[in-house]
């Protein structure tokens, strides 16, 4: 079958793009992974379909490279608002359903398309000597480091995602350095399994561990963020224990538009 493809990038997190409203599109996890293969077949972080639901825009129905569908994807969350725009189902805001539940989006600058997303609240944050875990839509192990460009992401990432605990359904790990004035977050991703330029959930996740562990960061409501793919802002509230009202904030950018022979 061919199908129409739109590949966007969130701060070098890329998606494939698919219009599934008339929810005829079914794919095999193969063929997912043979579409997200750099060498074999477009390449992306994953693949997105949009869908109608009733009572909302559109459905975000999300998979990772690997074909299988995976939990919530930030940074797809912001492209796939961007993409619902190119094809006429939204204009400046909106709200969508995905697999963590129901997400509010802002397009912010309409020229560059900015894309600030509404994440779910975090409530639970665990917090053990050497890393905090938590789950911003996906889980999240974070890790503080002094010199994050020195780290082996891959290599460490994947003895952390793989070990006894998050074995079995796997995590996500990032590691961050802290400055005054931003954090600098490098991201290993399950279902990719591999370092991708940019997690949205991830560096939501970083975020508000530097928040939780930083109290003077508490009172500035915003935090800046540099990933390899680019920079993102994460907003939000918090009582001290858990976050509410929590916003990511980055570019979601169109980079072409195509039509690919799906075999069987």
């Amino acid at each position: 079958m061919k199908i129409n493809f739109s590949k966007y990038q969130g701060t070098g997190n890329d998606f494939i793009l698919v219009d599934d409203r008339e929810n005829k599109i079914r794919f095999s996890s193969d063929q997912i992974e043979h579409l997200c293969n750099r060498r074999f077949g477009i390449g992306a972080d994953g693949l997105i379909l949009l869908r109608n639901r009733p009572g909302y825009d559109f459905e975000m129905v999300y998979y990772n490279a690997d074909g299988n569908e995976s939990s919530m994807c930030g940074n797809g969350g912001r492209c796939i608002t961007a993409f619902a725009r190119r094809t006429g189902v939204v204009k400046g805001e909106s709200k969508f359903w995905a697999i963590d539940g129901e997400h509010q989006a802002i397009i912010t600058n309409d020229a560059d398309i900015i894309v600030k997303l509404k994440m779910i609240d975090v409530k639970e944050i665990e917090v053990h000597p050497d890393f905090i875990f938590l789950d911003t839509g996906s889980p999240h192990y974070v890790k503080f480091v002094n010199d994050v460009k020195s780290v082996d992401v891959v290599a460490e990432g994947r003895k952390i995602r793989n070990n006894e605990r998050f074995a079995e359904k796997g995590t996500n790990v990032n590691f961050v350095q802290t400055t005054d004035g931003e954090l600098i977050v490098r991201t290993y991703e399950r279902g990719v399994e591999d370092e991708t330029l940019s997690c949205g959930t991830g560096v939501t996740a970083s975020a508000l561990a530097a928040v939780f562990k930083d109290k003077s960061r508490r009172k500035k409501g915003v935090v800046s963020i540099t990933t390899p793919g680019g920079k993102l802002k994460v907003y939000f509230e918090t009582d001290g224990v858990g976050f509410s009202n929590i916003w990511l904030e980055g570019p979601a950018t169109y980079v072409y538009s195509g039509d690919v022979e799906v075999g069987s």
